[in-house]
């Protein structure tokens, strides 16, 4: 007997997992929705260990991520929408039609104009998918605000609307500060959460301009304020002090200690 493939016998398993007899009760209960906020989950553990460079943890990670594509290709051929092929059938002809460079005959000048090849590409799917041409029609709602932030910048700039430099985006950055400045002085709290949201949109295209992934950037700040706030914990725990009970300038001076340190 044929022993089936390793994507056969996930596909196995997911079936009888979502099997309305004899299947495990919190997977049948699942739905698209319920189960988006783990796929999320699990593509942010993927870049996670690709950062930690655990490669043993990438594979198990791309295992979890991959499960989530089977358990919502399952649940849409239980539905009687698509199911795991015509997924895989999508994405390989997207693919193609993508790169004639590679799977037809036409030729690119250099890189930048394959750039170019690809983002009229992608325009004329997404008229195809949403009869509109507009830029910024198929950038999902749901991508983290920085993230999208990148695309939306990114698209306008496909038809010049971007600042040329990084320059002038300092210059636009120090003009969103002062209007934060006086959004916070007039002590309106829609304002105050207006301007700095411009300020935070200003800051990722700086990201962008610089060749900086604003999120991957964002999360390096986190990391290191965790590190150094955990140094001051620390600290202060060995010198047998609540830090509940310690003043700002001791803990300004452990964060400057927990600096020189790295």
């Amino acid at each position: 007997m044929t022993q089936p493939t390793p994507l056969q016998r996930l596909r196995t398993i997911m079936e009888q997992l979502r099997d309305p007899e004899t299947g495990c009760p919190w997977d049948v209960e699942q739905s698209f929705e319920t189960i988006a906020p783990y796929t999320i989950e699990e593509a942010y553990e993927v870049d996670d260990a690709i950062r930690r460079g655990d490669m043993d943890e990438l594979k198990s990670e791309l295992g979890d991520l991959l499960l989530q594509v089977v358990f919502h290709s399952r649940m849409a051929e239980e539905a009687g929408l698509f199911d795991l092929d015509d997924v895989a059938n999508a994405i390989s002809d997207k693919m193609v039609r993508r790169h004639p460079h590679v799977f037809g005959d036409h030729r690119y000048a250099d890189s930048e104009a394959q750039i170019q090849g690809w983002e009229e590409l992608k325009a004329e799917e997404r008229k195809e998918k949403t009869g509109s041409d507009g830029l910024l029609d198929d950038i999902p709602l749901a991508l983290p605000g920085l993230k999208r932030a990148h695309k939306l910048q990114k698209r306008a700039g496909t038809v010049g609307f971007d600042w040329p430099d990084a320059a002038r985006v300092l210059e636009k950055l120090d003009e969103e500060v002062s209007e934060v400045r006086e959004a916070i002085a007039s002590g309106d709290s829609d304002e105050i959460e207006d301007e700095i949201g411009d300020l935070l949109f200003v800051c990722a295209n700086l990201a962008r301009k610089t060749k900086v992934d604003s999120e991957a950037a964002l999360r390096r700040a986190n990391a290191k304020f965790e590190r150094r706030f955990r140094y001051i914990e620390e600290t202060l725990k060995a010198r047998q002090q609540d830090i509940r009970e310690t003043g700002l300038e001791e803990m300004e001076a452990l964060w400057v200690e927990a600096k020189s340190h790295e």
